[in-house]
Parts: C-alpha cells; sequence; structure tokens
C-alpha cells in the first residue's frame, strides 16, 4: 500500500505542466514557420533589434518591465491564426489547446467585416501562466450559412466532412491527458510533435482547381479552408515596443509591408493593440485533375505580422475607441493599395486626440484596466485612511497597466483584406451567433472584460488587505 501511494505520487511528480508543453509547442511552431517562411526569420531578426534599441532608449520601461515580471516575456511572445471548417473541428481543437492550458477566450464576429468566420482566442488566462509562455492562437470557424450559393455550401461541407486534420496519435494523446490529467515527459513530446502536423504546409490541395476558383470567387478564406487537408498557420505574430519603427524597417529588410498600421495611432500611453504584416505570399500549390494526376496552380494566404499591445480596455474605454475608429472611417476608409496611408494616419491621430494619452487620466476617467501593487513608501509609512483613492493619491499604493492579452475583430479583418487583396470587399450580414459558435465550441468563452475587471479587483483586494494586516497589527 505504502509502495502503491508512493509510485502514485512520483507519476504524478513526473508530469510536465501545461505550461511547459505550451511554452514546447510555441518554439516548435516557430522553428517550423520560419522554416516555411523564410521572411518570417528575417521579420524576427528585425524585432529583436527594434526592441533591444527601444529598451536601451526607454530605461524607465525597462525598469517596469523587469518590475512586473514581463521583461522576458517579450521576446517568447507570439500570436497565430488558423481557420476551421467544422464545429468537429473547432471542438477537437478546444481541447487539444486545454492539453497546453490554453482556453477560449472572447467571440469575435467577423461578417461585419466582410469575412464569413466567427472566432475566439486560445490562450493562457492566469497571471503566471501568461508569464511563462503568452502564445495566443486566433481561431476562427467558417460560417458555410453565409456562402449565397446553395449547391456550393453544400459541396463544400461534403469536402469538409471527408477530412481529419487531426493525427490519430494527437487525438489519442488529448484522450490520454484528460484520462490522467497531463502528460509525463515521453508523452508531452509525442504531443507537439503529433499536433504540429495538424498546422504544417501543405502544397497539395483536396480539390480540382475548378472547385478552387469556385470557392474563392465565394470569398478567398472560404477557399482557404476548404481546399487543402488541414488548417496551415497562416500567420506567426512577434511583439514589438515600438510597431512604428519596424513598419518603417521592413522594406530595409528586404520585406514589403501593409500600407497603414491597423488599431489606434501612435501613442505615449498604447491602448488596445496595433499591427502591421508583410504581404502574404502567393505559393505553388497542385490541384486535382480529375484524371488522378495533379494541375499547377498558386494559393495566397500565409504573411508575416507584429503587433505592439497596450492597455486592456474596459467597456466605456473600449466604446470610446470604437466610436473613434469609426469617426475616422467617416473621413477617410483606407485603401487597400495605400494610396491614401498619409490621409488616413493624420486623421486616426486627429481623432484619437479625444482619448486621454495619460496613464492617470485613463485610470480616473475608468477607460482601462491597471494592476495595483504597494509603493516603497507602504513599508516605511502607515496611511491615515484606508480609503483606495486616496492611498493612491497619497502614494502608498502604485499602478500599472495591465496588457491586453486579445485581438481586435476589425484590425484582424483589415490585415486580411489588405493581404488578399480584397479591395472591393464582399458583403455579408453581420451575424454575430455566440450561442451557436459555443454549442459547437463545447464549452462558453470567457468573457475578457470580466476577466480583466477580475484581476485589477484582486490586486487592489490585495493591497488593501495588506494595509488592514497593517493597521490590525499596530
Amino acid at each position: 500500500m505504502i509502495l502503491h501511494d508512493f509510485e502514485k505520487v512520483t507519476t504524478m511528480s513526473n508530469k510536465i505542466s501545461p505550461d511547459d508543453i505550451r511554452a514546447r509547442f510555441s518554439s516548435a511552431m516557430s522553428a517550423m514557420y520560419r522554416d516555411e517562411v523564410p521572411a518570417y526569420g528575417t521579420l524576427m531578426e528585425l524585432v529583436a533589434r527594434i526592441n533591444d534599441e527601444t529598451l536601451a532608449e526607454q530605461p524607465q520601461l525597462k525598469a517596469r518591465l523587469d518590475a512586473t515580471d514581463t521583461l522576458e516575456r517579450i521576446s517568447e511572445e507570439r500570436h497565430g491564426a488558423i481557420r476551421l471548417g467544422t464545429a468537429e473541428e473547432l471542438a477537437m481543437m478546444r481541447r487539444i489547446f486545454a492539453v497546453m492550458g490554453m482556453y477560449p477566450v472572447g467571440y469575435y464576429d467577423l461578417s461585419e467585416a466582410g469575412v464569413p468566420v466567427h472566432s475566439t482566442a486560445f490562450r493562457p488566462v492566469g497571471e503566471a501562466a501568461l508569464k511563462r509562455n503568452p502564445f495566443r492562437v486566433f481561431t476562427s470557424l467558417l460560417r458555410l450559412d453565409l456562402i449565397a450559393d446553395e449547391a456550393l455550401r453544400t459541396e463544400a461541407a461534403a469536402i469538409l466532412a471527408h477530412r481529419q486534420i487531426f493525427t490519430d496519435g494527437a487525438i489519442a494523446l488529448a484522450e490520454k491527458a484528460e484520462a490522467d490529467d497531463g502528460l509525463q515527459e515521453q508523452d508531452a513530446a509525442r504531443f507537439v510533435s503529433e499536433v504540429l502536423e495538424t498546422f504544417r504546409w501543405h502544397d497539395k490541395a483536396n480539390v480540382e482547381l475548378s472547385m478552387y476558383h469556385r470557392l474563392h470567387d465565394a470569398h478567398r478564406l472560404i477557399a482557404d479552408v476548404v481546399s487543402f487537408k488541414g488548417p496551415h498557420i497562416n500567420h506567426l505574430t512577434p511583439r514589438t515596443l515600438d510597431i512604428d519603427k519596424v513598419q518603417a524597417k521592413m522594406p530595409d529588410y528586404g520585406i514589403a509591408p501593409k500600407a497603414v498600421v491597423e488599431g489606434p495611432p501612435t501613442r505615449k500611453c498604447p491602448i488596445l493593440l496595433r499591427q502591421t504584416s508583410f504581404k502574404a505570399l502567393e505559393e505553388r500549390v497542385s490541384f486535382k485533375d480529375g484524371q488522378g494526376g495533379w494541375q499547377t496552380g498558386t494559393h495566397t494566404a500565409r504573411f508575416g505580422e507584429i503587433e505592439q499591445r497596450g492597455v486592456a480596455l474596459t467597456p466605456k474605454g473600449r466604446a470610446l475607441y470604437d466610436t473613434l475608429l469609426n469617426d475616422t472611417r467617416k473621413i477617410v476608409r483606407p485603401a487597400a493599395d495605400g494610396s491614401n496611408a498619409d490621409a488616413y494616419e493624420a486623421a486616426l491621430l486627429d481623432v484619437f486626440q479625444a482619448f486621454p494619452d495619460d496613464w492617470a487620466a485613463i485610470r480616473a476617467e475608468g477607460l482601462g484596466y491597471f494592476s495595483y501593487y504597494l509603493t516603497d513608501k507602504a513599508s516605511k509609512d502607515l496611511p491615515a485612511s484606508l480609503d483606495a483613492e486616496q492611498l493612491i493619491a497619497d502614494g502608498y499604493i502604485g499602478f500599472d497597466p495591465i496588457v491586453y492579452e486579445d485581438f481586435l475583430p476589425v484590425s484582424a479583418a483589415g490585415i486580411f483584406q489588405s493581404n488578399l487583396g480584397d479591395g472591393a470587399q464582399q458583403d455579408f450580414v453581420a451575424s454575430p451567433n455566440q450561442q451557436r459558435f459555443e454549442t459547437d465550441l463545447g464549452a462558453k468563452v470567457l468573457n475578457e472584460f470580466d476577466h480583466y475587471a477580475g484581476i485589477e479587483q484582486a490586486s487592489l483586494d490585495a493591497c488593501l488587505a495588506a494595509f488592514s494586516r497593517q493597521t490590525a497589527a499596530e
């Protein structure tokens, strides 16, 4: 009996943490994508250089990142994106990501931006998990119901029904992880290898060229999802500390950037998320010829993206952001060819003057989420009041912006449209259906606003509890 208990404890102690599995997978994915898309490696070199320069130029930023234990995560930070075709694929992907400690956060309806998908972001949610490795995958599910051509809908569904995007090994190991509450070393290594196959590029299509063109005419994304063996990763995104510098330097590295940076304008206090990318690759693909052979064609899907993250906004802050972005686009809507990029950026900068660009003002107006901490003064002096705002005003409690860990649907759609050349945006009726998405997913998505609010409140409660204990001890 004692030996049995010992063996049980030993077995549990040999389990590899979901955070470690996620870190291994993120590294393996990055290496694979670097091999498949060499420009991604060049992009990584540029981002690393700009980040080093920014930290050298802004010692206060470096000090705050170091103090909040987030400096090391910057160089490891990535997000990717995949597009799935069926509810079954989405449900299994949820189980796969759960083994890596990644959970669905947020619901995004991209039909309002002319893209026939709805999506969520799989990512770690705890502070320790994010610091260990903040890998995220923006995961979209194709909305076949938005395809107007009924015959094409039926044919596309039949094609998707016959494919299996996961290896038998990946499925078996996910089931084992669920049954055993984790994986040991050998299985964890196999799991990473097996799951990587789902994201690998395939240069042979599942369809004939004529079918590809029909799908493509309905929407380029539909062709990308339906025509291939699996949901190849279509981009990986490193995090930069100065996206404007990266945008300006990309041509020097032989990389052609998209015309404008998506999201808010350049600010002293970054908000939400800004993104840019290099143009999507036109790649040679073999299509079935209907006679057992292959016919050469091309497909455009994969690109490189860069992001700069700012503070997570409250519902009030997000509403202001959305209003200002909409107001900007009423003045100038950015053209896919970049012909009015300067006019758009000037309008964006002007309109966003209405959004405070000072951390104290953003916090005081309830526009962003912040994490609270005890300052050095708190260890030297007992405050006269335990009122939170007074403690902040008197310098006993400090605050740092909580990094926005999620995505912008308009930004994601803008990246997509600019890369795939959809200058004349296709119209789909905006039709959010979170309930249907969650049914297909097999789980509820976490509300990101509630999540950030919980992090903020917990940090403030911890500060106030410390003062209460100190007062009681006196």
